[in-house]
């Protein structure tokens, strides 16, 4: 299936981007991994619900319903909402039970289903409720991790164990796993943008073409040949 996302950035440090897609037929599609855990709003016939989907850590085949359209608010990481870990929604998700035909129960509270436009306010407000908050250590961990000095950042009362622990809590990942399918979407793109595969292994950080291959069947779905004919 062929979807046509319109995307828009967030005046939110809480959100990495706002999306919203709609489908015409049914049908199925490859769900490629991401790091990032996001709420996702559907309505189909009058109807709408909203939906928590964790991360994924594999490429999997999806079905799409007809005539339907979704709302995304894709959150940053580090970001997470304390009555409900992370961990619980990798490779998961649950939808939320509605209130009326317009809202939804989050917190023992009735809440009306966001839009692509006031997503901003809606997060502001989960925010205000302390239903969303930020870890910050996260942040400085991927920083550092890129520095090369992620070992070097514990502390006598913070140890590499505990902050290992508060990432995890916080993206439901480890670093690790972030990394390697942030990696697969690079190199995806690239190869998307037209750029060889060979170029594409070294750019994107592999030992070599069958290191790529795995990575990509594992949380893309598909080979770097099939993701180079795509374009």
């Amino acid at each position: 299936m062929i979807f046509i996302f319109e995307e828009r950035p967030s005046e939110s440090s809480f959100v990495e981007t706002i999306w919203q897609t709609q489908s015409e037929n049914a049908g199925s599609f490859i769900s490629r991994a991401v790091s990032h855990w996001e709420i996702v709003v559907t309505k189909q016939d009058g109807q709408m619900t909203l939906t928590l989907r964790g991360p994924e850590t594999r490429a999997t085949p999806a079905p799409c319903p007809a005539n339907a359209e979704f709302l995304g608010i894709q959150f940053k990481l580090g970001t997470f909402m304390p009555h409900l870990p992370v961990s619980s929604l990798v490779d998961n998700a649950t939808t939320l039970p509605k209130a009326t035909s317009q809202s939804f129960w989050l917190n023992h509270s009735a809440w009306q289903f966001p839009n692509f436009d006031d997503a901003d306010t809606f997060v502001d407000r989960l925010v205000r409720e302390g239903l969303l908050v930020r870890e910050p250590i996260v942040d400085a961990v991927l920083r550092r991790q890129q520095q090369g000095r992620l070992a070097q950042s514990a502390t006598p009362k913070e140890s590499l164990r505990s902050i290992q622990r508060h990432f995890i809590q916080a993206t439901g990942l480890t670093h690790c796993t972030i990394q390697q399918i942030e990696r697969a979407q690079q190199a995806a793109d690239l190869l998307e943008q037209g750029v060889s595969i060979l170029d594409a292994v070294d750019r994107a950080g592999y030992a070599d073409q069958p290191h790529l291959t795995r990575s990509l069947k594992r949380f893309i779905g598909q080979t770097p040949a099939q993701v180079s004919r795509k374009r």
